[in-house]
C-alpha cells in the first residue's frame, strides 16, 4: 500500500486582519478555507442599510480576501451563512445568488444568537485554489 504525505497546511493573513486572534483563511492543500467575514468598510463599522447592505459588503470582502489568496468567488464549493435573525433569509438571499451567476456553492445557513460588532450576517466559505 502506498502512503502518500499529508498536505501542506498554510496559515494565511492580511494587514485586514492584523490584532485578531485568528487566520484570513488557511490553505490545505488546493482548498482555502476562509474564515468568516463580516460587512464591515474596513475601519470596524458595519454597512449602513441593514442585512441586505450588509450582505452585499460580507460577499464583497470575501471577493477581495480571495483574491488575496489566490481563488475567487467562482471557485467557492462551500459556504456557511450565520444570520442574526432568520427573517431576514430572504432578503440576504436575494443579494447572496447575484454573486453566483455561473453555479451556487453547497450551503448552510442558520441563527445565531448573537454575531460580532452586532453584525446582522456572517459568511464563511471553502473554496478552491490553484
Amino acid at each position: 500500500m502506498e502512503h502518500s504525505s499529508p498536505p501542506d497546511v498554510e496559515y494565511l493573513s492580511s494587514d485586514a486582519m492584523a490584532g485578531l486572534p485568528f487566520s484570513e483563511a488557511v490553505r490545505v492543500g488546493n482548498l482555502l478555507f476562509l474564515s468568516g467575514q463580516l460587512g464591515g468598510d474596513g475601519s470596524g463599522r458595519l454597512a449602513p442599510g441593514g442585512i441586505a447592505a450588509e450582505t452585499q459588503q460580507t460577499m464583497e470582502n470575501i471577493r477581495a480576501a480571495l483574491a488575496r489568496h489566490g481563488s475567487s468567488l467562482d471557485r467557492i464549493v462551500k459556504v456557511t451563512v450565520f444570520l442574526a435573525d432568520m427573517d431576514e433569509w430572504a432578503e440576504m438571499n436575494r443579494v447572496y445568488v447575484t454573486y453566483f451567476p455561473t453555479h451556487l456553492p453547497a450551503r448552510s445557513a442558520l441563527g445565531a444568537s448573537g454575531l460580532a460588532l452586532g453584525a446582522r450576517v456572517e459568511i464563511e466559505c471553502i473554496a478552491v485554489v490553484g
